[in-house]
């Protein structure tokens, strides 16, 4: 078997939010690699952590309030957390490009299209801008855009949006980058152009085996339909780390389980919907010892007094719960 490739390594980072006196710590120790030719998923509800882990390794935290506290982000066995800021952002929509979430507010209203598709190619291909503009046209040709020559010269508000996010996507691949960072791109679309942006991420991604995707998102569906491997966030730390086969097939951590069971049923509609109990809590005041035990319905005397390790369940495998805990009594 071909030895994976390790693209992007992500080493106990941490990153916080100081406000009126408080420490939100919304990446809390997280840890894990993204292979060359992957696509690897995050999944999770709303205040997970998901997009700051993203935002993190752009070194995009708005500082203040944000700080990434520590930890170490290693992408060709450079550490983007000790570069200066010019060497940064060499990296930023050339090497690792990020898809936004909103497609309808991520572009700037005030220019159109064109200017801002061509910006990235001009500053990191050293193209012309005639040569710039040949590209760019090509791009929004290839992602499905009709008449690209004249829709070029449209702005924002005359897309709808789903041409808005393929605008976005022939953004991030503009300058070809090694490293896709889509975060939730099928948001607030319906499901057939959802379909298609994801099929065209994935045929964009193939044409080379070196390239990788960071698919943050709360659909399972989703994953299912294009990860390799699977990361289940909840509170800032990795509850849960597998593959795509193992999490569905096995799921072992008791919030994968719940988010699983939430999915409605396609062949019993009388089956009740699912939904775990309690809610998120507060990221200023979170419950001590395992953060997902006041919504567990496994919790036992240690869940509230201490943090759970991440533990080894099977090959590749691994489980942050105190009942994988082979040293418990």
């Amino acid at each position: 078997m071909k030895e994976k490739n390790i693209l992007l390594s992500v080493n106990n980072l941490k990153t916080y939010f100081y406000t009126e006196g408080k420490t939100a710590k919304a990446v809390d120790g997280v840890t894990f690699n993204i292979n060359q030719g992957e696509i690897l998923g995050i999944v999770g509800e709303s205040g997970s952590g998901k997009t700051i882990t993203s935002l993190s390794i752009l070194r995009l935290i708005p500082d203040p309030p944000g700080k990434i506290v520590s930890g170490e982000i290693l992408f060709n066995k450079n550490d983007i957390l000790k570069l200066e800021w010019d060497e940064v952002r060499k990296i930023r929509g050339n090497k690792i490009s990020m898809i936004f979430q909103e497609p309808m507010t991520s572009l700037n209203p005030v220019f159109t299209i064109g200017s801002q598709l061509i910006e990235s190619i001009i500053l990191h291909q050293k193209l012309s801008k005639k040569d710039a503009i040949d590209k760019a046209v090509n791009l929004m040709d290839k992602i499905g855009i009709p008449s690209p020559h004249q829709r070029i010269n449209d702005y924002p508000h005359q897309f709808s949006g789903g041409m808005r996010q393929r605008v976005m996507i022939a953004m991030a691949l503009s300058c070809e980058p090694d490293l896709l960072i889509a975060d939730e791109p099928t948001t607030a679309l319906d499901v057939t152009v959802q379909a298609q942006i994801l099929d065209l991420m994935i045929g964009l991604k193939n044409k080379s085996e070196h390239n990788a995707i960071l698919l943050i998102t709360h659909n399972m569906a989703v994953i299912a339909e294009t990860c390799d491997r699977v990361i289940v966030m909840y509170c800032g730390k990795i509850q849960e780390i597998s593959s795509k086969a193992d999490l569905f097939k096995k799921p072992l951590h008791p919030y994968t389980q719940g988010l699983l069971k939430a999915i409605p049923s396609i062949t019993d509609n009388k089956k009740k919907l699912f939904s775990i109990s309690g809610n998120v809590p507060d990221i200023y005041s979170l419950p001590s010892g395992c953060t997902f035990n006041p919504r567990c319905q496994y919790r036992f005397g240690i869940c509230d007094k201490e943090v759970p390790d991440l533990y080894e369940a099977g090959k590749d495998h691994f489980v942050r719960c105190h009942l994988f805990n082979k040293d418990r009594k």
